[in-house]
């Protein structure tokens, strides 16, 4: 059973993460359950959250809401809705690593809860500090849970939101969109992004090596990196534009809209293989806009 944490200040940063795989795993392409996906998952993020973060958290900072690399931000973009309409709504993050979207909603007056695999990621959410901001929506809650057994009552929230959390690392995306239709109020709205599904086809390096297609766009065989014993580290899956659209109303949404960030002229980090260079050719980001009808 998934532990709910529900004092976050609780969880200390003393105890030391565990160390790296050693030797380093094999990167393949093979079928993965959606329980293996599941526990690689939960050992990869509770393994490297320290790196993530130390790498990233710059970028992400401790309360801004960043949809992808290309650096959107929802302040700019409102795909949840107009910032002034965010007050008083009780909020879900799913595979929310170190809550910073979670605490920009609150600033906004949300009752947010941060849900997380990893229980790493939800110390390092304690550890840039959950505290009521000031605003009167109290203290972002954290969850450590698995996306695909949401432990909330039916209709329990107004709004979800996944910024690459979860759904790319899932086997059975449908099972992720019912529980959280079935965790929102009629009407409710779940944005979610992930990788472009087009650069699956190409490979996953910032420089012009990663501009020629290497591999085919409909091959949905999963990315796995594997141990000496042939057990999955790591995963990530592959759908197409289609299998997404098919996949959301499967689960029982409406697809409001489909957006795909341009790479803007202020951003030159590389970020694994999002780059300036690839970013204002191919896009890297797809975010998807859905509604549960009302």
């Amino acid at each position: 059973m998934e532990q709910i944490i529900q004092d976050p200040g609780t969880l200390a940063m003393d105890a030391q993460a565990p160390a790296a795989e050693d030797p380093e795993p094999t990167a393949t392409r093979r079928a993965a359950s959606d329980a293996e996906s599941s526990r690689a998952s939960r050992g990869w993020w509770d393994r490297n959250a320290d790196d993530y973060q130390r790498e990233h958290g710059a970028f992400l900072g401790d309360d801004r809401f960043v949809w992808g690399p290309e650096g959107l931000d929802e302040a700019e973009a409102g795909l949840l809705g107009p910032a002034d309409s965010l007050r008083g709504r009780r909020a879900l993050e799913i595979g929310a690593g170190a809550a910073q979207c979670s605490r920009w909603l609150r600033a906004r007056g949300a009752d947010a809860v941060a849900l997380d695999l990893s229980f790493r990621q939800l110390q390092h959410a304690t550890r840039i500090g959950d505290g009521d901001g000031g605003d009167g929506a109290g203290p972002v809650g954290l969850v450590q849970a698995d996306a695909g057994a949401l432990p909330f009552a039916d209709g329990a929230f107004d709004l979800a939101c996944s910024a690459y959390g979860a759904m790319p690392f899932v086997a059975e995306p449908v099972v992720v969109l019912r529980e959280v239709r079935r965790v929102l109020r009629p009407g409710g709205r779940f944005v979610f992004s992930v990788t472009h599904p087009i650069r699956w086809a190409f490979p996953d390096e910032p420089g012009p090596e990663g501009l020629s297609v290497a591999s085919s766009y409909f091959d949905r065989t999963p990315y796995v990196e594997q141990d000496e014993q042939g057990e999955a580290v790591y995963v990530e899956h592959h759908r197409t534009i289609g299998d997404r659209v098919r996949d959301v109303v499967a689960g029982g949404f409406r697809l409001v809209d489909l957006v795909e960030p341009e790479w803007p002229d202020w951003n030159g980090q590389e970020w694994g293989g999002w780059s300036p260079l690839r970013g204002r050719l191919i896009p890297g980001t797809a975010i998807f806009v859905c509604e549960r009808p009302a």
